[in-house]
């Protein structure tokens, strides 16, 4: 027998489901549809409230209101500085530690810059002796250029070479609090202050604290694992320290900002410092300017509000010769 024949033929002695039919069914089936809706949305509040509960659980965020008018900007997202600054201390002391490199060596660094008001970003490496006593860079011609850098032994000579900024990194205190005080009083750091308009001898101690310790973040290549995570912990000992999240560098890598709150900072501009959010090791900064910067006597602004300068280091590592990038 052909079993498809009979098929269609019991198919056709069988009617049409009528018009009762139909609505009762429609009935029962949007019945069940909403009640599986109740469950689902019940389901996902539950897991919507574990998911808060937990990032509770991991760090205070404290989202700021954005700004009113048209030109509002999505809104800031403030960290718990003390418990990133925790975290960043406990990844860095788990790095692996480095070698000392040699006087002949070279530390090779390779960084972006964008200026305020251009699209432009300027691309530069450089290769710096570790003992300081040569520095090369591509020229315009795209030749490498090698030249004398600076003589480390010349008393009238401030600059640092590596070596002599990572024999006095070395010597520096494990102790948070001691490494406060270190900083705070080292001369060299009094002396070689460069803030827009401070002299030098009011540089608050805690603003000289900061400027330093994101110097040494910044120079990360050589730096002990204790001490880089010694580091992180004064940084959560300094007043009005504050993190961000999303703040991009020059190379449009979004990481945690950090800058300073100083009360009664006249500065026109905030600075971050950027920090990988997985790493923490250092990626750049960005400067954004808060109101209209003006030029002494001028009535036009040289810098308008919102504008931003931000750079970004690509790479930082001890090399063998001028040229290699590692």
């Amino acid at each position: 027998m052909d079993d498809l024949r009979s098929l269609h033929e019991w198919r056709a002695k069988v009617p049409e489901p009528g018009h009762e039919w139909i609505i009762s069914e429609r009935r029962r089936l949007l019945k069940r549809i909403r009640g599986r809706r109740r469950s689902v949305g019940r389901r996902l509040l539950a897991i919507g409230a574990l998911g808060a509960a937990a990032s509770v659980a991991v760090a205070t965020l404290w989202p700021q209101p954005p700004a009113q008018g048209p030109a509002a900007t999505p809104p800031v997202v403030r960290l718990d500085s003390s418990v990133v600054l925790v975290r960043a201390a406990d990844m860095a002391s788990r790095r692996r530690s480095t070698q000392v490199p040699l006087p002949t060596q070279w530390h090779y660094t390779k960084t972006l810059d964008k200026q305020p008001n251009s699209e432009t970003t300027k691309t530069q490496e450089q290769w710096l002796r570790y003992d300081g006593r040569q520095a090369a860079s591509f020229g315009e011609d795209g030749r490498l250029t090698v030249g004398k850098e600076h003589d480390p032994l010349d008393p009238g000579d401030d600059d640092l070479s590596p070596q002599q900024y990572d024999a006095k990194l070395r010597k520096l205190p494990t102790d948070p609090r001691k490494l406060l005080v270190k900083i705070t009083g080292d001369r060299h750091w009094i002396e070689g202050a460069r803030e827009e308009g401070v002299p030098k001898s009011v540089e608050p101690a805690d603003a000289r604290a900061y400027r330093v310790i994101m110097l040494y973040l910044s120079r990360y290549g050589t730096m002990p694992p204790r001490l880089e995570a010694a580091m992180f912990r004064a940084l959560a000992l300094i007043p009005g320290v504050r993190i961000e999240q999303g703040v991009s560098d020059a190379a449009g890598r979004s990481g945690l900002g950090v800058w300073l709150e100083r009360a009664g900072d006249a500065r026109p501009f905030r600075r971050y410092e950027i920090l990988d959010p997985a790493t923490y090791r250092y990626l750049g900064t960005r400067t954004v300017w808060l109101r209209d910067a003006f030029m002494p006597g001028s009535s036009e602004p040289a810098t308008r509000k919102g504008a931003v300068w931000s750079t970004a280091l690509l790479t930082s590592v001890i090399v063998e010769r001028p040229g290699q990038r590692g």
